[in-house]
């Protein structure tokens, strides 16, 4: 009789990418290769993957190191904001400097994140019905990949915001039956030589 099992969710900001967006430069197509290297032998039933040019070729380079492993490209993973939140939500001593931050948003991005990160939670977190543990990769941006951390530990819905996440540094969440989510690795770089480590992170925080 099937059950439910756990779930490990693999999640990865897409490489460094070009100044206009449209893929990635010669460090990202490293950095992605260099992952997927990292992760082979993992049984991925699948690479999630955003339909924006830097993280769709993120994931083909991923996949091209794995085998078989279906690439599926969808929204849920795309680059939106994943909450608005109110002023009374928020820490006083910074909610005019969260408030400023969400102000660059167009009232429309502001609408149709959230109905995204609604739906990332649907599709992406919790246990799973089957026989085995699952393991499913997400190859997204900075935004969804704060949104599901925060979301692991129980934080705040605006505490996707201040969570950084290096280009192809790679976050682990288990949802095991029973047990709350559990954020095995985060923002892990040891696949990058010194070189290719911290790109698309602020440089006043590179460690």
């Amino acid at each position: 009789m099937t059950g439910t099992v756990t779930r490990y969710l693999y999640l990865v900001r897409h490489g460094e990418a070009l100044p206009d967006e449209s893929g990635l430069t010669e460090h990202g197509r490293q950095q992605a290769v260099l992952l997927g290297r990292r992760l082979r032998g993992i049984p991925f039933s699948a690479v999630h993957h955003s339909p924006l040019p830097r993280a769709a070729q993120t994931a083909r380079l991923i996949g091209e190191q794995l085998s078989d492993v279906p690439l599926r490209v969808t929204e849920t993973a795309g680059d939106y904001v994943p909450a608005v939140p109110k002023r009374d939500e928020l820490p006083a001593d910074s909610a005019d400097f969260l408030l400023g931050f969400l102000d660059q948003f167009t009232p429309e991005e502001r609408e149709r994140g959230p109905v995204l990160a609604r739906q990332a939670l649907e599709r992406f977190t919790g246990p799973v019905d089957g026989d085995e543990p699952r393991h499913e990769l997400v190859v997204t941006h900075n935004f969804l990949v704060g949104w599901l951390v925060r979301h692991a530990m129980d934080a705040p819905k605006w505490r996707w915001i201040g969570l950084n996440h290096g280009n192809a540094a790679l976050t682990v969440i288990r949802y095991a039956p029973g047990r709350p989510s559990s954020v095995l690795v985060y923002n892990d770089m040891r696949h990058l030589p010194a070189e290719l480590r911290w790109t698309g992170f602020p440089p006043e925080l590179h460690i």
